[in-house]
């Protein structure tokens, strides 16, 4: 199935005007959604609408909510989601965390209690944008217990996205956005529902054995995704568990817990706050440009910067169309149909 990106957009709209959000929230997580598609990133596009709905159905996401502040001084705002969206609830804080950066140079804010936050990239190309590094670190402080610690076999934790970003003066920004797993859970879930194997080494089963097949993260008792980088994808998974549970004020991950409610601690700053801005520009450019211009290992592949690939990505399908497997399509479908909504 391949669709125009703003078709999509305007199906995914409908859907979520269905179950009571107003005109700005369904416009706002459509719009997300179908950016992470378009950036390549498909396992936080549309294949989340299914999941998205179930999740309100259950109680755990309320629509048009508005985070709750719980403490905040000049430079740090602490919030509650109050279960909202995490696309509309995500906006609000990273749009207070620059207001403070603007301000003051440097602001750290954090959410716990909401809804699924996207992709965390979003953030931090929003920070960019106001011309801010930041720093952002992602837990779910109940269920998707996803992911096994080095060295076990099955999981404690989720997928635990950190997500960096620095801006440059003149070009586009550099933006590092990854789960601490080898692989993010929505990536299963496009293999399953395209009945492909997963890459070797990135799964184990529900008896801790590795395994290719995308249905045993599913099974009960569950399979468990693997550290990226073994003990060192593994500390950094826990460390950002502690920084955006813990400090954030959300709660860490626990065992019992049936709902998915995502916590995140960011960092922005001004880039000029700590040197002169006009070194900041000058050494951002430089490095990236001699980062780059590494020969690469294959000529018809050169070296690319965090962020680059999905902007290759987006252009081509913004060109071209959004392609959905079938399973993913029809479950967008179901969806609607059963909320009364046709394309």
């Amino acid at each position: 199935m391949n669709i125009v990106f703003t078709e999509l957009e305007e199906f995914s709209r409908k859907i979520f005007a269905a179950i009571g959000c107003d005109d700005t929230e369904a416009r706002t997580i459509s719009r997300l959604l179908v950016r992470a598609n378009l950036t390549g990133h498909d396992s936080h596009g549309v294949i989340r609408i299914s999941q998205y709905i179930e999740f309100w159905r259950k109680g755990d996401v309320i629509p048009n909510q508005t985070a709750s502040v719980i403490f905040e001084n000049e430079t740090i705002t602490l919030f509650h989601g109050n279960k909202g969206f995490g696309q509309t609830i995500g906006n609000q804080v990273i749009d207070e965390g620059i207001r403070k950066a603007s301000k003051s140079g440097i602001a750290m804010v954090s959410v716990g209690n909401v809804g699924h936050l996207g992709r965390i990239g979003d953030w931090t190309e929003k920070a960019a944008k106001a011309g801010q590094a930041s720093l952002h670190f992602v837990n779910t402080s109940g269920a998707s217990t996803l992911v096994a610690p080095f060295g076990g076999t099955n999981g404690r934790y989720a997928t635990n996205p950190i997500s960096i970003g620095i801006p440059k003066k003149n070009g586009d920004p550099i933006i590092f956005d990854a789960a601490t797993s080898k692989l993010a859970e929505g990536k299963v879930k496009v293999a399953l529902n395209k009945n492909t194997e997963l890459p070797p080494d990135t799964l184990l089963d529900a008896n801790g054995t590795p395994t290719s097949d995308p249905a045993a993260l599913y099974t009960e008792p569950p399979g468990a995704l693997m550290p990226m980088g073994g003990y060192k994808g593994s500390g950094l998974a826990i460390m950002t568990d502690l920084l955006a549970g813990a400090i954030g004020g959300g709660g860490c991950h626990a065992p019992g817990v049936t709902a998915l409610s995502n916590g995140m601690l960011s960092i922005l700053l001004d880039p000029g706050v700590f040197a002169d801005r006009d070194y900041v520009d000058s050494e951002t450019s430089r490095f990236a440009d001699w980062v780059s211009q590494s020969t690469p290992a294959d000529l018809e592949r050169p070296v690319q910067l965090p962020g680059e690939p999905e902007r290759k990505t987006e252009h081509e399908r913004r060109k071209n169309g959004i392609t959905l497997d079938d399973n993913t399509w029809q479950q967008i479908v179901s969806t609607a149909e059963n909320l009364g909504i046709t394309r």
